[in-house]
């Protein structure tokens, strides 16, 4: 991203050929890490983009639903909510501290439900989702499996040809480690003429470079919803960041970050903390890289404050704390994490 801003201000946009060619080198690596096909990938400014690309661009009828979890981020709850001025009704189903019934996704379901719509792993639980089983239960209902997958993608491993999900979108600034303001779009290649393309822009149409052509051909591929000039030195970044990811694989990737959280919440509750995500068994599959938790009697804001001034960084989530480390973590930051806590 530097090199691209030294480049910018020496030399203006000249080098844009060779900054086009890095960005479509992401396009690849996106594609590969969710063993989709190049053509189903679009790169999207946020993961509320992607999900936007679904909500406003799907042929909806009067009476249809559209299901999701109760304490979903708030964007894969607006953006549906939002089509209730064209008669589609958000169905939101409550979980158990976190915990999500699948029967009662699947009891929410009926013949007019469109898209399922569900994150890969919640942001205010930690609990990971089985996503085999979501798609099940969405195309048995006969609508479609819409993934928000940016609490999973970049630790855990995800085929959609194994796994069929019709959409998905991810930010890349949270598990992939890129800046904000650049993610992925991926549709499978079936659904392509399903949505009608909305932002559309000159980057939406075949020949897009040719500016004296005005003839609306949209591209044959996902990447005909990118529109107009994106966040080039975003793309670079999160390109670069895949590349470095990428050296290491997600299954070690997973594999490590499983084992710190595990260390984690043992430390955690030796010191009297109370764990809120789901990690009992050895092997839970619900387990992420989140881990939420409380410490009776003190309040997380003040526990957070004093962490940060100790240079800890943790959040606070729906009156709980909440850890995220990644792989670059170690035995040492968790142990630094228990004694700002006990300070």
């Amino acid at each position: 991203m530097l090199e691209w801003a030294e480049q910018i201000a020496r030399h203006g946009c000249t080098p844009y050929p060779d900054w086009m060619e890095r960005i479509d080198r992401l396009r690849k690596v996106s594609a590969r890490m969710i063993h989709a096909q190049e053509a189903e990938i679009a790169l999207v400014a946020n993961t509320t983009a992607g999900i936007n690309l679904v909500a406003e661009g799907f042929p909806w009828l009067q009476g249809d639903n559209v299901v999701t979890l109760a304490d979903e981020f708030p964007t894969n709850q607006y953006a549906w909510i939002n089509l209730a001025d064209r008669g589609v009704e958000t169905r939101r189903v409550p979980t158990e501290d976190g915990a999500v019934d699948l029967q009662r996704i699947a009891d929410a379901c009926d013949d007019r439900t469109r898209v399922l719509t569900v994150s890969w792993i919640s942001f205010c639980s930690g609990w990971r989702n089985d996503l085999d089983r979501l798609a099940e239960i969405a195309h048995d209902r006969g609508a479609l499996f819409f993934l928000d997958a940016i609490q999973g993608l970049g630790v855990f491993p995800l085929d959609v040809r194994k796994t069929p999900i019709d959409f998905l979108a991810a930010d890349g600034h949270k598990w992939m480690l890129g800046p904000e303001g650049a993610g992925i779009f991926f549709a499978r290649r079936e659904h392509l003429d399903l949505l009608r393309p909305v932002g559309v822009g000159w980057n939406s149409v075949v020949d897009s470079r040719d500016f004296s052509r005005i003839e609306l051909v949209f591209k044959d591929d996902v990447s005909r919803y990118e529109g107009g000039t994106q966040n080039t030195p975003g793309l670079l970044g999160l390109g670069a960041s895949l590349g470095f990811l990428s050296q290491f694989g997600q299954e070690a990737i997973s594999r490590r970050v499983i084992e710190l959280t595990d260390l984690a919440s043992r430390r955690l509750q030796q010191i009297g903390a109370v764990i809120r995500s789901h990690r009992a068994a050895t092997n839970d599959p619900h387990k992420s890289g989140i881990v939420v938790f409380d410490l009776p009697g003190r309040d997380p804001e003040v526990i957070r404050q004093a962490c940060l001034d100790q240079d800890v960084v943790l959040s606070c989530r729906g009156g709980r704390l909440r850890i995220s480390p990644h792989a670059y973590n170690d035995e040492s930051d968790i142990e630094r994490l228990i004694e700002a806590i006990g300070t």
